[in-house]
């Protein structure tokens, strides 16, 4: 890897980027309310099921698939698809989620001028932006490959749960890395399975994640957007 590209990818991924990431949980809250998270192997699971279940089965093919779509500028397909992607969120909160953060990190590809002149008039007209499609832009301008882009977005998810489970279970700073380095190989299992899976095999299905966030919009006590 060019240390340029690992670069771009450690920034696309790090928790300082201003996208608002650290405000949501994706359900994670929900489950703590529920009681199906109560300590650290609770919390591991958890995440671990949402990385196999969730995002290797939609979210990060379809951010691989959107990634081909910004190389080779199909505007048609990436309106398309980005719409679907964010038709499939299973809550109001989950939908907001994408669409704060994906507005969130094109306001940043913009201002800082990311891309050519074209491209980007692309991202502006995507009205609402979900995050994989920005988060590909972003990759894409940096020309980042499609594997460590994919690894680098669910590193970022899962350090990000990590970092919820922290403040809402609530777990030690040493429990909290103790769940990212068990995950290590269960992101590269999830990166080689998206990777694998065409645009027509993607599958968002999640009933348990969907009544949870959907509960969580009304939960009395909350830390999270979600």
């Amino acid at each position: 890897m060019r240390i340029a590209e690992l670069t771009a990818l450690l920034h696309l991924a790090s928790p300082a980027l201003p996208i608002g990431a650290f405000s949501y949980s994706q359900g994670l809250e929900a489950a703590i309310e529920a009681q199906l998270v109560t300590d650290a192997d609770s919390a591991r699971q958890w995440i671990a099921r949402g990385l196999d279940d969730v995002l290797a089965r939609g979210e990060l093919p379809f951010l691989a698939h959107q990634l081909e779509r910004w190389r080779n500028h199909d505007v048609d397909a990436l309106h398309a698809e980005n719409a679907a992607f964010i038709a499939s969120r299973e809550s109001m909160e989950l939908r907001r989620e994408t669409e704060q953060m994906g507005w969130s990190l094109r306001q940043l590809c913009v201002s800082l001028e990311w891309g050519d002149a074209s491209r980007r008039v692309t991202l502006s007209a995507l009205q609402p932006i979900a995050q994989p499609t920005a988060f590909a832009f972003a990759a894409f301008v940096h020309d980042a490959s499609p594997d460590a882009t994919l690894a680098a977005y669910a590193f970022s998810w899962v350090e990000n749960q990590a970092a919820a489970a922290l403040k809402a279970v609530p777990l030690g700073q040493f429990a909290g890395q103790r769940i990212v380095v068990a995950l290590r190989d269960a992101i590269e299992g999830a990166v080689t399975r998206a990777l694998a899976t065409s645009p027509d095999d993607l599958n968002t299905f999640a009933p348990q994640l969907g009544i949870l966030s959907a509960r969580h919009e009304s939960q009395y006590s909350r830390l999270f957007r979600s």
